[in-house]
């Protein structure tokens, strides 16, 4: 397998004499959260997390993201939680970018490091620790799962990007591909969260336009993205956030692979009255 490259923060804060305008865009139909903006003093604290910061990239919000939380959570050598989720209908996924931490999951440990990943469904019996001399900074990407009467909540799993073969996208040569940890006909799943990878010069060759509502963290590389009637330049680090039905597209630059964690809600009805209410 390749080897992998996975952009992290770390924070700090620009000098003094470094101009104010950056990337960060914020629109009705999608917004993009540039690498440079995460910094120090924009980091968050959550209960019971130790020695532990995190970078908020998207949360429910009126006017921004509808579906789900993501986080970067950055945990110092010691840090971590044994109380780390407190909403029992969340689900969860990890992504770890950065470092190593142990992830014990129903009792039995999973040593995780860069490229590691892990479903965490709701209710689950889950502790997190770094027990390494370094930091560990990984994504945490959460959704209030939505159960369906007579289908199975789906079981927890860890593996790693490293032990999954990506599925190329037809008719592409292998420009485009995508790493599915989860089967796209499991019907349990209500999210999915994917690697996707264009190789220099892939594109995605039309708008698409869909009811999935999205997050995009760029790991690797560098794109101009189509969003909306917008041209925007994206690179290792920055987020996006695109709510459903707008329009999007890509073309990789290169030189090396652009590579993006995806999440997308899938799989259930849609909602026939504002966010559930009845």
């Amino acid at each position: 397998m390749p080897s992998r490259n996975y952009y992290a923060p770390h924070g700090g804060h620009p000098p003094q004499t470094q101009l104010l305008s950056d990337r960060a865009v914020f629109t009705e139909a999608y917004a993009v959260i540039p690498k440079g903006v995460m910094r120090d003093i924009v980091t968050s604290q959550l209960p019971f997390w130790d020695k532990t910061r995190l970078w908020v990239l998207s949360r429910p919000l009126s006017g921004f993201a509808e579906t789900f939380s993501q986080y970067i959570m950055d945990v110092a050598p010691g840090g971590g939680s044994e109380k780390p989720e407190l909403d029992p209908a969340a689900e969860g996924v990890l992504f770890v970018v950065e470092g190593e931490l142990t992830l014990t999951l129903a009792g039995e440990p999973h040593r995780m490091g860069p490229g590691g990943y892990a479903f965490l469904p709701p209710g689950s019996r889950w502790q997190l620790r770094n027990e390494s001399e370094a930091p560990v900074r990984f994504h945490w990407v959460r959704k209030a799962y939505e159960f369906v009467e007579g289908i199975e909540v789906p079981a927890p799993f860890v593996t790693n990007e490293n032990d999954i073969a990506p599925r190329e996208m037809p008719d592409t040569e292998g420009r485009w591909a995508t790493t599915r940890f989860v089967d796209p006909d499991d019907i349990r799943h209500d999210m999915h969260v994917n690697i996707v990878t264009f190789q220099p010069g892939g594109v995605i060759p039309f708008d698409e336009t869909h009811v999935m509502e999205h997050g995009l963290y760029v790991l690797e590389g560098k794109a101009v993205y189509h969003l909306n009637q917008d041209w925007v330049e994206v690179e290792a680090g920055d987020f996006m956030w695109l709510r459903a039905f707008c329009p999007q597209a890509c073309y990789a630059g290169g030189p090396g692979p652009f590579r993006y964690l995806l999440y997308k809600d899938v799989n259930r009805h849609m909602k026939l009255s504002p966010f559930g209410a009845r």
